[in-house]
């Protein structure tokens, strides 16, 4: 992974494990697919909502069991494109968040 990004002259901002990260992801996938699951079979078939729910519920168990990792990779032209700090990451998942309150609140 180091060497495609050294031959390409780029650096490595930032790396992060997200260890259990997807595997809750996957679980609010699998919880918002069963709430809509009769959608997916009006839309596809039975058998793709059971392929589905099968690749959903598997996928979170390999990450919940560490058989499975997903990483970000920051990448960068410049060494100095991103600041030293992660803080930057943080601030702006709040922003979001906030403003994901204020359109829910006017809502």
């Amino acid at each position: 992974m180091f060497a495609a990004t050294e031959r390409n002259n780029l650096w490595c901002t930032d790396l992060e494990f997200l260890r259990l990260h997807y595997a809750m992801t996957c679980r609010h996938w699998a919880d918002r697919f069963a709430a809509n699951r009769g959608k997916a079979v009006a839309m596809f078939d039975e058998r793709f909502a059971r392929m589905w729910e099968f690749y959903l519920i598997s996928a979170e168990m390999m990450f919940r069991t560490g058989s499975q990792l997903v990483f970000h990779m920051q990448l960068s032209r410049r060494r100095d494109a991103a600041p030293l700090v992660r803080d930057y990451v943080t601030d702006m998942q709040r922003a979001y968040l906030d403003r994901e309150r204020a359109i829910n609140l006017a809502a």
